[in-house]
């Protein structure tokens, strides 16, 4: 007869490591900014529509803020990211100013994604913190589990990116197991 564990893996074998979470800021964030850019193309349309400025203008304001809305979405890896996504949403409520023909249109637009933006930063904080905690808590169960990554402990936290390492250098939200409540 066989023995049934001799053929089964390890029961205390713990796997890999788990896995870094994702950043729930910067997904939030690149959604706001996302459907910003479809948003102020539109805007750009409506005003084309209502010929409220010269074609080409309205062409190359709208179809320049709708880039950079995709542009300041794809830097969210940096800080700077986040501060042209706030520079646009100041910028969105400028715009809602200056159009006449739009105004009460662009106005609400603009205070709706800029209220969408700052909960988006404060509650994508709050979670990438949390996960940041929890992922800590998971790794010291791996490896209390007999999980071995092959180096120090510190340097396999630094190795793979985790939220353990990136500090307040990384995406803002993103702290360190060791810092305190930030």
């Amino acid at each position: 007869m066989t023995d049934p564990d001799a053929t089964s893996p390890d029961a205390t074998d713990p796997g890999p490591p788990p896995r870094a979470p994702r950043s729930a800021l910067r997904m939030f964030c690149s959604t706001v900014l996302g459907l910003e850019a479809f948003v102020v193309f539109f805007a750009a349309v409506a005003a084309y529509g209502l010929r409220s400025a010269p074609t080409p203008a309205i062409l190359a304001v709208g179809a320049g803020a709708a880039v950079l809305c995709l542009v300041a979405a794809g830097s969210l890896r940096s800080r700077a990211g986040y501060v042209l996504g706030s520079a646009i949403q100041v910028a969105l409520l400028v715009a809602g100013l200056l159009m006449a023909d739009l105004r009460a249109h662009l106005l609400t637009v603009a205070v709706v994604f800029g209220v969408v933006w700052v909960v988006s930063l404060r509650v994508g904080a709050r979670i990438d913190r949390e996960r940041a905690e929890r992922h800590v808590a998971e790794l010291a169960h791996w490896r209390a589990a007999g999980g071995v990554d092959g180096t120090a402990d510190g340097d396999a936290d630094a190795e793979r990116g985790t939220p353990a390492d990136t500090g307040s250098a990384g995406d803002p939200g993103r702290t360190s197991a060791t810092e305190p409540g930030r």
